[in-house]
């Protein structure tokens, strides 16, 4: 009886690990460390971190688990709210339904697909923003912003593997009650 619940524990487990990673991530965003603006917007690790685990476990993190969190960051940033929330639940479940064609690719081209995904997310961002009339920042800011978090994107897997032990399931690969994963 006990091995039937250690799958469902585990995916809590790792959505509760997601979620405080999120937290703790808020957290140091919203430190006030330095009082200047500035010059090189920083990665969104944030979506990294959300598009490595439904790439590689997409079981692990539910959707209402990362539109909670990208909403809560929406208000605390004060960006419009559910706006970005909305357009990275609509990525990751774009991700999430091809996770298994993802599987086989490499990290290179994973990569590829991922800045695609980002850059799409950013257009729709700025063009709802534009259609609503609502003040944006500078494209080339926004633009620095989507390169430094398509950079970091390898970085972040690298690291959600070594520390986390996260990574694609094989093929043919089954959890506990003999499901393919």
């Amino acid at each position: 009886m006990a091995e039937l619940q250690q799958p469902a524990t585990g995916r809590w487990r790792y959505a509760a690990l997601f979620a405080g990673l999120a937290a703790l991530w808020l957290f140091v965003r919203l430190l006030p460390l330095d009082t200047t603006p500035a010059s090189w917007p920083g990665p969104d690790l944030m979506l990294c971190l959300a598009l490595a685990w439904v790439l590689r476990r997409p079981d692990y993190v539910p959707a209402l688990l990362i539109a909670a969190v990208f909403l809560l960051e929406d208000f605390l940033l004060m960006r419009p709210p559910g706006l970005w929330a909305l357009i990275v639940l609509a990525a990751t479940e774009f991700l999430r339904a091809r996770h298994v064609q993802m599987r086989e690719l490499g990290l290179l081209m994973e990569w590829l697909v991922v800045a695609v995904v980002i850059t799409a997310m950013v257009l729709v961002n700025r063009l709802v923003l534009a259609v609503t009339a609502v003040p944006q920042a500078e494209l080339g800011l926004v633009a620095l912003h989507m390169l430094t978090t398509i950079l970091a994107y390898p970085f972040v897997v690298g690291l959600c593997f070594l520390a986390l032990r996260l990574r694609k399931p094989t093929t043919g690969e089954v959890d506990a009650r003999g499901r393919r994963l």
